[in-house]
């Protein structure tokens, strides 16, 4: 066993696999012991809002009435405020005039955002509407004219008046918010952020994906130790005892076998109903339909070890079929359970995934998955609007898992597999 696992640690494709697979499983562990927060929770009344923090517009209001929380800082807010207004297509226009009109050297401005303080200089400096702009539309030149206006008006500055309701009804003025009045983020009491947005719900997209992860392993979980347990009893005995018992579990194989296995899991998930799909029931599902290429793997195993001298001693000393199989088979081939296992994992997580993403996965109003997630970011056209952290985080994270399954079990394979070895 000690040599086995340095033999393991040896290698670089499991311990890349395994550091992966860990990290992952300490993330979905650790995250809820120190953020305890419902997945499910509606947070915001939208859809798909971008990572960042939010915070309170009240607060912030109040914040910057209060002298000892509002600070003066000497900051060209203009340049900020132009380049968040200015459309790259008004930018485009203003340096074609300026060219064309205003006889500036060609490629000298930029549209960059960068760029937009020294666009807006020289428009200034340069744009005359009462230039002749031969060559020009009328439509064109009172469009020149309309976003000469604009400019100027975004130029000014932009105090904020406050008011409130007086005691008659009447709005009074209470106070004015300079321009250059900011607050400390950290004054603002009510604030929270979301490092990947929200969803189509409004739910935050980092605490469903974590335990979203931890129910899609959970899932892996059960439908490896349940379809490796099928495989491996059916194959235990297929493989020792031979004869009519190896033909009809072989027949029962094969019939599964030359069926789909998703057809038949989508038969079955489709046939219990959404109410009783759980994420135990939808676990037990894929592992009933994914034993038939372990059963036959171990089967060929057993074959090769039922005629060693070892067993036909036991079989001489009277030991019974069960005893045989547990002491003197099974642990010979316990390392191909066990990568059969991990590789069982992996195929209940992309099946779960699958499932969901036909709508037959878990109920949805008792937990998420990663299936799901990609489900209701495929519903709510996530991938259409621009909103990627709706989905391809979850996308990332089934990659990960799977990678790191299968790069534990190539690891293995080099391991315990004689041709394979250096």
């Amino acid at each position: 066993m000690g040599n086995t696992l340095k033999q393991l640690r040896r290698s670089p494709q499991f311990m890349i696999g395994f550091v992966i697979f860990i990290t992952v499983l300490a993330l979905v562990i650790i995250y809820p012991l120190i953020v305890a927060a419902d997945p499910l929770e509606m947070v915001g009344q939208g859809i798909f809002y971008k990572p960042g923090t939010y915070i309170s517009v009240a607060d912030t209001v109040t914040q910057s009435m209060v002298s000892e929380k509002s600070y003066i800082l000497n900051i060209d807010t203009s340049a900020n405020r132009l380049s968040s207004r200015i459309s790259v297509e008004d930018r485009k226009a203003m340096i074609d005039w300026l060219e064309k009109y205003g006889g500036v050297e060609e490629g000298t401005l930029s549209t960059a955002d960068d760029e937009v303080g020294k666009l807006i200089d020289t428009w200034c400096e340069k744009y005359d509407a009462s230039n002749p702009q031969k060559g020009l539309i009328a439509a064109r030149k009172k469009y020149y004219v309309r976003l000469d206006s604009s400019l100027k008006e975004l130029l000014k500055s932009q105090d904020i008046i406050i008011s409130e309701y007086g005691e008659d009804g009447e709005l009074e003025k209470r106070g004015k918010v300079a321009d250059n009045i900011y607050v400390n983020v950290k004054d603002i009491p009510n604030q929270r952020t979301f490092l990947l947005g929200t969803d189509n719900f409004g739910r935050d997209v980092l605490t469903e994906l974590i335990y979203a992860t931890r129910t899609s392993l959970l899932i892996g979980f059960i439908a490896g130790i349940v379809a490796t347990g099928i495989g491996l009893f059916f194959g235990l005995l297929a493989g020792f005892l031979g004869g009519f018992a190896d033909d009809f579990i072989m027949f029962v194989t094969n019939l599964f076998t030359v069926v789909p296995s998703f057809v038949i899991l989508i038969l079955i998930s489709y046939s219990v109903g959404q109410e009783a799909r759980g994420v135990f029931m939808v676990a037990v599902i894929i592992g009933l339909t994914s034993w038939t290429w372990t059963t036959r793997s171990v089967r060929s195993q057993v074959i090769s070890l039922r005629n060693r001298d070892h067993v036909n001693m036991s079989k001489l000393s009277g030991h019974g079929l069960f005893r045989i199989i547990l002491v003197d088979i099974l642990p010979y081939i316990a390392s191909y359970v066990v990568m059969a296992f991990i590789l069982q994992i992996s195929s209940g997580i992309l099946a779960e995934a699958q499932l969901s993403m036909l709508g037959l996965g878990p109920a949805t109003t008792k937990t998420a998955t990663l299936g799901l997630m990609m489900n209701w970011a495929l519903t709510y056209t996530a991938h259409l609007n621009g909103s990627w952290w709706a989905y391809f985080p979850v996308i990332l994270v089934i990659a990960l898992i799977s990678f790191s399954l299968n790069l534990m079990n190539t690891g293995m394979d080099q391991v315990f597999n004689p041709t394979l070895r250096d």
